[in-house]
């Protein structure tokens, strides 16, 4: 049988492996895609709302969907992760049953783009079957006078998760208006669970509510990873809504699977936070997708527009006319969202202390580059000879 690589529990060089199938394949199936899509002529003309000039092919997400199955495929057969899955707990089994309605659901909205209703519709049928096969948020704690857990039953376990699969899924569906943005930022935020799960798996030798959270976040940011060379400005191929719902979808999953089932009442108040840190985790790392989600529901909904209009008031959009070119709006975002994220996983892992200082001094070179295009900018507009 095979053992673990560092520390009781923690299978590193399965997870590696795992890792590294999902990118190579999730890498030569995009190409392949790509190409079928070229040949055949199917490639999406620019919209008014986008930033790219050029025809591009999308249906990426079906290639990163496809890399994410083999990896979760050869993960099912390693000794060190197979209690991960079925009959030892459901939830890989509910991932990628809900993971293929979501990227059918895209690859129809890709094709042919269906209305914003029979999307939603799409997506909150991938959360609910999700929830159904086991994997659902069932636990709630109340931290009033010495602290109550709530046990959900099916329906309000299923309305709970349904409802922050949804957020997520649409969150970065929101982001996704630039080149190698959505496949950066699932990357962060898979990367930064995947450290948190690690760190149970370490200090619980072994526990197999953590393998799921482990394999899940290993599996996405593989494919993510796999993805982005071919998807990074300029872009020869998009992930399409097919590739961002997935993301999103395989966020929530790994949230829910490390944290919507634990008794927190059996824990003190100082394990709180790491109790929770999954979630807090996934909105650090969904934090501008999430900012950006808001504010496009709040502006569009006043304006008397559906929530779910297209417009180029998004960050990326605003940033753009700050003065920043596509990729560096790309690596600005990657910087916050990564700042913020393993800000949360930080103060998990690492004294109080250490992750508040470099928490801050990563928030104020963040800052900086942030701004610097914006008064360069206003600094060419000043100039006498700068008018046009």
């Amino acid at each position: 049988m095979a053992q673990p690589s560092v520390g009781a529990g923690v299978p590193l060089r399965e997870l590696a492996l795992v890792l590294l199938v999902g990118c190579a394949v999730t890498y030569l199936v995009t190409g392949i895609i790509r190409s079928i899509m070229m040949r055949y002529g199917q490639v999406n003309a620019p919209r008014e709302r986008d930033v790219h000039k050029i025809p591009t092919p999308r249906l990426g997400g079906v290639a990163m969907f496809t890399g994410g199955i083999i990896a979760i495929v050869l993960a099912s057969q390693l000794p060190a992760l197979n209690r991960g899955f079925p009959p030892v707990t459901p939830d890989m089994a509910a991932v990628v049953m809900a993971a293929f309605v979501i990227v059918v659901v895209g690859v129809i909205d890709d094709l042919y783009d269906i209305s914003w209703m029979l999307k939603l519709g799409g997506q909150l049928g991938g959360a609910v079957v999700m929830s159904i096969m086991g994997l659902s948020w069932y636990l709630i704690y109340v931290p009033i006078g010495d602290g109550t857990t709530l046990i959900l039953d099916q329906i309000q376990s299923t309305v709970l998760t349904a409802l922050l699969t949804v957020t997520i899924i649409n969150a970065m569906n929101f982001v996704d208006g630039l080149d190698g943005l959505a496949a950066g930022l699932g990357a962060i935020a898979a990367g930064t669970i995947l450290i948190y799960s690690l760190t149970i798996l370490h200090d619980q030798g072994g526990t197999v509510s953590a393998y799921p959270p482990a394999i899940i976040s290993t599996v996405l940011l593989g494919v993510c990873v796999g993805f982005l060379p071919h998807n990074f400005s300029p872009a020869r191929i998009f992930m399409g809504d097919s590739g961002s719902m997935l993301i999103g979808l395989m966020l929530s999953a790994a949230c829910v699977s490390a944290s919507g089932r634990i008794n927190m009442s059996l824990y003190g108040t100082a394990d709180m936070f790491a109790l929770l840190s999954p979630v807090i985790v996934v909105v650090a790392a969904l934090s501008i997708p999430l900012l950006d989600l808001l504010m496009a529901v709040v502006r569009r909904v006043g304006a008397g527009k559906s929530p779910f209009a297209p417009d180029k008031m998004h960050l990326h959009h605003r940033l753009l006319r700050l003065g920043h070119s596509q990729k560096h709006v790309v690596l600005v975002l990657y910087s916050w969202v990564a700042v913020v994220a393993f800000g949360a996983v930080g103060a998990s892992v690492l004294p109080t202390t250490l992750t508040l200082v470099l928490f801050v001094g990563a928030l104020a070179l963040v800052g900086v580059v942030t701004i610097v295009p914006f008064r360069r900018h206003n600094g060419e507009l000043s100039k006498p000879d700068s008018a046009v």
